[in-house]
């Protein structure tokens, strides 16, 4: 490494998924390679790496951000949740059950940020109609045209737990 790239190295402490993660990173590192690269959490995707597409969406501080577009840095002491904090395989959160059972994935890719933004929504709690539900949910997308059954699953998610 060159003396000029130790002194750009920063350290930067994450609470991810409730385990506090100490890192040494250059300042240009976004979060989602820091999360991807760093502490292998694969689960957040990399689609267009120009926050346009939301497959990289997480959770951070409460709300959803897109980490392609966030450095790692600037998240210096925040909470982040990323796909692999929202349930487990033993026990998994009502939206990823609703999307198992209203077969709202097809290649899944788009999956674990459509969660993370379901989920940042429904803790916000301001999308009440399904107009605004769509909406709320626009800025992540599905090549594969799972679109209505994403819907379906998280306005029944929302009805049966947060309302």
């Amino acid at each position: 490494m060159k003396q000029t790239e130790k002194k750009l190295q920063y350290q930067t402490t994450l609470i991810v998924n409730g385990k506090t993660e100490k890192l040494t990173l250059p300042a240009w590192v976004s979060l989602l390679d820091a999360l991807r690269h760093h502490l292998d959490l694969t689960g957040t995707k990399k689609g267009c790496d120009h926050g346009q597409c939301g497959a990289c969406t997480v959770i951070c501080d409460g709300k959803r951000i897109l980490s392609c577009l966030t450095l790692a840095v600037a998240k210096d002491g925040s909470e982040i949740k990323t796909i692999e904090g929202v349930g487990s395989k033993e026990n998994p959160h009502p939206l990823q059950r609703a999307f198992i059972e209203h077969d709202a994935f097809q290649c899944g890719y788009c999956t674990p940020g459509q969660i993370c933004s379901a989920l940042g929504m429904l803790e916000e709690g301001e999308a009440q109609t399904l107009e605004e539900i769509k909406d709320s949910l626009s800025g992540n997308l599905c090549r594969c045209g799972a679109n209505a059954n994403i819907i379906d699953a998280v306005t029944e998610v929302k009805a049966n737990h947060y309302e």
